[in-house]
């Protein structure tokens, strides 16, 4: 989360005196995944070994650093062209060491940057920058876009769980176009490229503008995954309260000594089951089919199978058995009777009988 120094409103009227300098040499923060803007304030994560050795240096000096995001998160140490072109120029506010020798370090962003050139590789990397002067914009139509802007993200707010109202009400007292959106784009849920991106932009008109597509695009995804959320626990309330009514009507029937359809199915079941004489194997398998068809709602498909099962099962002839008539010759006359031609298929059939 990236945030504005408690109070701040960004009102864009500090001159260029009142800022602290950038010097023309300073060393750069490879940052992963994320991007800092001018004027935010980010809790950073050190923990590479040319990292902590920037970082401890920049403490015993003047404490400014570029930081500057790289293109590949995944990458562990970024070649100069591995990272983007512009960063922002930072403060180091506060640097806490751990017992592993990381570092946690909060840190507060001054202004854009360019890099023009590396001018040291090790122990990590010094850039000659150039510090992006931002231009004040007025007028009614960033008026318009400022206020679209900040009725739009407290809309985000209301949908986003990510998003607090605190940030809400910090967003409504920015004055400076550039830094609403900034702040804004910083706590969108979009990926770094797109972080990235509203960091190249300088003209702040069209940084805005960039921010309001991506903000109300944020905000029909919201409005999308709430009513899908809601429609699921409309139809889990639904199914709940109609399961609930199925048991109370099954209660009262039961009170009354009527059964229900379902219940008077799996008793005839029952019933046919016990008359068909199985072996011991296949009563077994059908009071175990039995017991699950008990336990499906009858709506299921899976209800269907298994009373199909269970009924072919019941059907078959387990106690009825007929005498085999091995009569050559009336099998030879019935066979010629019944299919012309197939000699040898006949022959086969004959030969199985005469074994």
């Amino acid at each position: 989360m990236i945030f504005l120094p408690k109070g701040e409103t960004g009102k864009g009227e500090k001159g260029k005196d009142d800022r602290i300098s950038i010097p023309e040499n300073i060393p750069i923060l490879p940052l992963r995944g994320t991007v800092l803007y001018p004027e935010l304030i980010l809790p950073i994560m050190v923990g590479r070994k040319r990292s902590v050795k920037l970082i401890d240096d920049a403490m015993e000096k003047d404490r400014i650093i570029g930081v500057v995001t790289q293109k590949r998160s995944e990458t562990e140490d970024p070649k100069e062209n591995e990272l983007f072109g512009i960063g922002v120029g930072a403060l180091i506010l506060r640097m806490i060491r751990e017992m592993d020798g990381s570092q946690r370090v909060i840190v507060q962003g001054i202004s854009r940057i360019r890099i023009e050139e590396f001018t040291r590789k090790d122990p990590y990397y010094v850039a000659k920058v150039e510090v992006i002067q931002e231009s004040i914009v007025q007028g009614v139509e960033v008026e318009a876009l400022m206020m679209n802007l900040k009725n739009l993200f407290q809309k985000a707010v209301d949908l986003a769980p990510y998003l607090t109202n605190e940030m809400g009400q910090m967003v409504s007292n920015i004055k400076s176009p550039g830094i609403l959106a900034d702040l804004i784009g910083s706590n969108l849920n979009i990926p770094t490229e797109e972080k990235q991106n509203i960091l190249d932009t300088i003209d702040v008109k069209e940084r805005l503008n960039k921010v309001h597509i991506l903000l109300n695009k944020e905000v029909q995804v919201l409005e999308l995954g709430n009513k899908i959320q809601s429609q699921v626990k409309e139809d889990m309330d639904k199914t709940q309260r109609e399961y609930y009514l199925r048991e109370q009507l099954k209660a009262i029937k039961k009170e009354l000594g009527e059964l229900d359809e379902h219940t008077a199915e799996i008793k005839e079941l029952q019933d046919r089951i016990a008359k068909a004489k199985m072996p011991e194997e296949a009563l077994k398998a059908a009071q175990k089919e039995l017991d699950r068809l008990s336990k499906i709602p009858p709506a299921s498909a899976e209800y269907t199978v298994a009373r199909t099962y269970l009924d072919w099962l019941i059907d078959l002839p387990w106690s009825v058995s007929t005498h085999d008539n091995l009569d050559i010759k009336n099998a030879t006359r019935i066979l010629d009777e019944d299919h012309y031609d197939l000699e040898k298929v006949k022959k086969r059939i004959l030969e199985y009988l005469a074994v």
